[in-house]
């Protein structure tokens, strides 16, 4: 076991550092870059869900003043532009290679969603933009749609791609069927249920944006664009489209409001941007409005599950069988493949021993938007599903939803699960108590009775989840299917002051790597965090990295303390002239080179001067300057887990659902900042509670309009709509990399949806409750149940 890496500040609240310039307004946005000769993009959207493109006039919109270009999708066609392609190759279980819908930047024969883009226009001003989009006369045959997963997979039903029989891109499973089988056929009790994943909105407080500019001279494009992997998107848009040599292509990803997955995958957009720069030779600005987002957005979720598990006469797992059709919609994304197999079905064993899974996923075309990773990524589909069945046999058996868990709990790691994956570290029965202790669940009945006496009814609901973050490493994932390394960089450059650069591969979008990568740097060279810069989302600054997704600052940061070693190595050798002893009997603590046969001690920043003056050291053997670069790709992922539990108070006459206690005991390894991890967790949690209780991205099923296209009709949660949350770490430090740690970002909003909709089938004494639990659904279960 790794024994985690303490200083003064790393593994302490420090205040996040760049939160000064938000607060002040300083923050720098993609939408707040304006160059030269700026011009601005608008899209010419589909109003229909399936339609042929019969034809495209755009004389209107050229005759506008200020009208520079109308692009279309044949535009781009003819000038050798390839599909959007999706990442990671899945196989069928009959062995066929997964099969891929044509995707072009700009639709050419036919859009098979509301809000997919057929042109872009080009003009001096934004207003200019839209104006001249909604001049240009698109000539539409509507056809018949595929809206929802079962009407796409019903005998006869209507084709989304010509050359995709069934609308299914995949049909996928993983597992030992036999072994199920068996377990079933003697098991004591066999549970089974059928539950719905419901399709998210991403939400981003800053909508996608990107600002192109072409430079004809140099022959170099450069973008500015909300991404969270810059290096990557350069490397796409370079070896895919060809739009400039990768040297030539600069990616800078400024501040980023916001990302949660859906500002990682390859969008129309981008590219179509990207393109028309290049035709008029000025920059081309494109910032989304909400609309656009809720239309075009990767959504998230969206999975119509059925599961059996099978326990035997006390409560024990043996067998967890799984039929999932995973929505996702009218195109294969970037990730689109990845998340409902290796990211979901390898998590279904949860924190449990769970002998045999088999569980088989099949990905539906639909008339909808594509689909990609959202906050967890499958991770959540997974939570979800095997802690409401785990809710479900405790009731089923007359079990303590906290007992049944207790008895099922993994206490051997590592251990591998039937599905994959090896978990690295973790002690699942203390992380239960910590959380059942800060909930005070032994005092719930007594909550209840209060809530009834009041004319309420009370619920608790306990989930228990375990997640996949710190992807890597990279041959494992190249034999799953990915298409690109999963491995991080750090390059640490000291100058001569002894002042410290840190140019990172990951990329920052509200996690606080400006001050976590800082607080490690200035501890590991025992100098004041003030004299740290961390630079990142810049690719002619950053030479290799692979961004900022599920959790990866474990990785990025194990890169960075790499490089921070490598500089001490060489700070020994240096100190080893100066101080006149062997290079092996010199020491470094606290920010002072020192030797026990010395009686001379030199400063980091001592140290840092003589490398550069290069006159202490014999320079044909040590190289002047103090720079170091290191590529971390972690051993294996790292398995964060935790118990959440929630308790509710439900108003029978309104419907309404108020959480009023939630109690969260996670497990993340090594805590770089537990106030800014505490924060994450934070906004995951409401994620996830809005995920329960409002939120749903919902297509009307004749039309294929998403009828939740606003903030009028998205439910969203409100910082009222939430309790004051109760949380604890409870850690066993990660063996996979240097640092113990083990990744936080994505865990509120894995463990919240099941240990709320728990709680409310615990509060009404039902079965299920479908997410969202809306305050209709709610009443109209009350009124069933006769409890108005």
């Amino acid at each position: 076991m790794n024994q985690p890496f303490h200083g003064k500040t790393f593994g302490k609240s420090v205040k996040r550092s760049e939160d000064g310039r938000f607060l002040r307004g300083k923050g720098r946005y993609v939408d707040d870059v304006i160059l030269p000769g700026q011009a601005y993009a608008a899209f010419v959207r589909s109003p229909f869900a399936h339609a042929r493109i019969e034809n495209i006039d755009v004389s209107a919109a050229l005759a506008m003043p200020g009208v520079q270009r109308v692009v279309l999708g044949q535009d781009m066609v003819e000038a050798g532009l390839p599909p959007l392609p999706c990442g990671w190759m899945i196989h069928s279980s009959n062995g066929e290679p997964m099969k891929v819908g044509v995707r072009r930047a700009l639709a050419v024969d036919a859009a098979r969603y509301v809000g997919e883009p057929v042109a872009l226009v080009i003009a001096d001003t934004r207003d200019l933009a839209r104006d001249a989009a909604e001049a240009v006369q698109v000539d539409y045959a509507d056809l018949s749609i595929a809206g929802q997963m079962p009407d796409a997979l019903a005998p006869g039903a209507v084709q989304i791609h010509d050359d995709i029989p069934g609308n299914l891109a995949f049909d996928w499973e993983i597992g030992n069927r036999a072994a199920v089988d068996t377990a079933f056929a003697s098991a004591a009790v066999t549970v089974p249920l059928s539950l719905e994943n419901n399709r998210l909105v991403p939400n981003a407080i800053e909508p996608r944006a990107i600002n192109a500019h072409w430079d004809a001279v140099d022959e170099k494009l450069t973008l500015y664009m909300t991404h969270q992997n810059p290096i990557g998107i350069r490397m796409f848009l370079a070896a895919h489209y060809q739009l400039a040599a990768e040297h030539k292509l600069r990616v800078v990803s400024p501040d980023v409001g916001g990302g949660f997955g859906s500002k990682a995958p390859n969008y129309p957009e981008e590219v179509a941007v990207a393109f028309a720069a290049k035709l008029v030779d000025r920059p081309v600005k494109w910032t989304a409005d909400r609309t656009e987002a809720f239309l075009t957005d990767a959504h998230g979720r969206d999975h119509l599950s059925d599961a059996e598990l099978a326990l035997d006469a006390h409560g024990r797992f043996l067998a967890l069988r799984v039929d999932t059709r995973a929505n996702v919609g009218a195109y294969l994304s970037a990730s689109a493949s990845l998340v409902p197999t290796y990211m979901y079905a390898t998590m279904l064993s949860g924190q449990y021993v769970i002998p045999a899974i088999h569980a088989r996923v099949r990905a539906v075309y639909t008339n909808t938007c594509p689909v990609d990773a959202y906050r967890g990524a499958g991770r959540p589909e997974a939570a979800y599903l095997i802690e409401r069945i785990v809710n479900v046999a405790a009731e089923t058996m007359g079990i303590d939803q906290a007992e049944i868990r207790r008895r099922n709990f993994i206490r051997q790691f590592p251990y591998q699960t039937p599905v994959v994956y090896e978990y690295d570290s973790g002690d699942y029965e203390k992380t239960l108590d910590a959380a059942l202790e800060l909930a005070d669940y032994s005092g719930f009945e007594a909550r209840k009775a209060e809530s009834a006496d009041r004319g309420k009814l009370r619920g608790i609901g306990v989930s228990a989840y375990v997640e996949a973050c710190g992807i890597g490493p990279s041959a494992k994932l190249a034999a799953l299917g990915g298409g690109a390394g999963m491995w991080d960089s750090a390059e640490v450059r000291v100058h001569p002051a002894g002042t410290v650069e840190v140019l990172s591969g990951a990329h920052s979008h509200g996690q606080g790597h400006q001050t976590t990568f800082a607080q490690l740097v200035a501890d590991r060279f025992g100098i004041p965090f003030e004299n740290i810069s961390v630079v990142q989302g810049d690719t002619d600054r950053i030479q290799a990295g692979t961004g900022t997704y599920g959790s990866r600052a474990s990785v990025g940061m194990s890169a960075a303390l790499r490089a921070c070693d490598q500089i001490i190595a060489k700070g020994k050798l240096i100190a080893s002239h100066i101080l006149g002893v062997d290079a092996d009997r010199v020491d470094f603590e606290d920010g002072i080179f020192l030797s026990k046969d010395s009686n001379s001690t030199l400063s980091f920043g001592e140290m840092a001067y003589a490398a550069h003056m290069a006159a202490a050291f014999p320079t044909t053997e040590i190289e002047p300057g103090l720079v170091a670069t290191s590529f971390f790709d972690p051993p294996n992922f790292t398995y964060p887990a935790g118990i959440y539990v929630c308790e509710v108070e439900i108003d029978p006459g309104t419907g309404v659902v108020d959480v009023v206690s939630f109690a969260a005991a996670d497990d993340f390894g090594f805590v770089a900042n537990p106030m800014i991890v505490e924060g994450q967790v934070h906004g995951g949690m409401t994620q996830g509670i809005g995920q329960a209780l409002w939120e749903h991205a919902r297509y009307d099923a004749e039309s294929g309009q998403l009828v939740t296209a606003s903030y009028m009709d998205y439910g969203m949660p409100r910082a009222g709509s939430v309790p004051n949350y109760n949380l604890v770490f409870s850690s066993t430090p990660s063996p996979v990399n240097p640092l113990g740690m083990k990744g936080c970002g994505e865990a509120g909003a894995i463990g919240a949806p099941p240990a709320v909709i728990n709680a409310i089938c615990n509060a009404l004494d039902v079965r299920h409750v479908e997410m969202p639990a809306t305050p209709e659904k709610i009443w109209k279960l009350c009124a069933e149940k006769g409890v108005l």
